[in-house]
């Protein structure tokens, strides 16, 4: 084979092989990380211990989800463990209801002042909006169990210690809250800190059409 020959075909033989790479992805669900480390970080945030903590502060479980790929303009396609034991929750398998998502760690402070008025739109919205929770990047999920209880949050809450959702959700800061209509679409992202019940119930509202007053 001359040697402009193998220049043509090596470069011909990486093509190929990224196109393979690349038809394995496409929207399938993605781990929250490599296989030995999804099994540790399982074991990090459901333990007996946190289970307890979990089931005293009246944390709900993590809801059920499907096994599907994500949609367009949607929330990633990636499991992520439930904070305290229960089910991986694949985000865009999530229920067809209008959801709020939000973005909190134990080590910011913007999150403790908000975390009360989720906890308040949870109790308030019934079965009108899903309000969940991830606790993100966070190396303290026993902190985050306990810092859940004294903001009185029930809802469920989802643990991303690895930033797996981060790209995808333009995560540049915490708090950040995300907004997800029925179809599974993203309506909507706040960044930052929302600072009163009043404005969380018009973002609810114009951002998912459910008006709670």
């Amino acid at each position: 084979m001359t040697r402009a020959r193998r220049r043509l075909v090596l470069p011909i033989a990486m093509l190929a092989m990224a196109l393979a790479l690349t038809a394995c992805g496409g929207d399938d669900l993605q781990t929250s990380s490599r296989s030995g480390e999804v099994d540790a970080a399982s074991s990090a945030v459901d333990t007996p211990e946190l289970r307890s903590k979990k089931a005293d502060a009246g944390i709900e479980d993590c809801p059920r989800t499907n096994r599907r790929g994500a949609v367009e303009g949607g929330l990633p396609g990636v499991f992520l463990e439930c904070l305290g034991g229960g089910p991986p929750v694949s985000l865009p398998g999530l229920p067809a209801k209008p959801t709020v998502i939000n973005l909190w760690a134990t080590y910011c402070g913007p999150c403790r002042d908000e975390m009360p008025l989720l906890a308040r739109l949870h109790d308030d919205a019934g079965d009108q909006v899903s309000v969940l929770g991830i606790d993100y990047a966070d190396p303290d999920p026993e902190g985050a169990l306990a810092l859940a209880s004294k903001s009185g949050v029930t809802f469920p809450l989802m643990s991303d210690p690895d930033e797996s959702v981060g790209k995808a959700l333009g995560v540049i800061g915490l708090p950040q809250t995300v907004f997800v209509a029925a179809d599974g679409t993203i309506t909507a992202t706040h960044r930052g800190q929302i600072t009163s019940y009043d404005q969380l119930r018009s973002l609810v509202k114009e951002h998912l059409g459910v008006d709670l007053a």
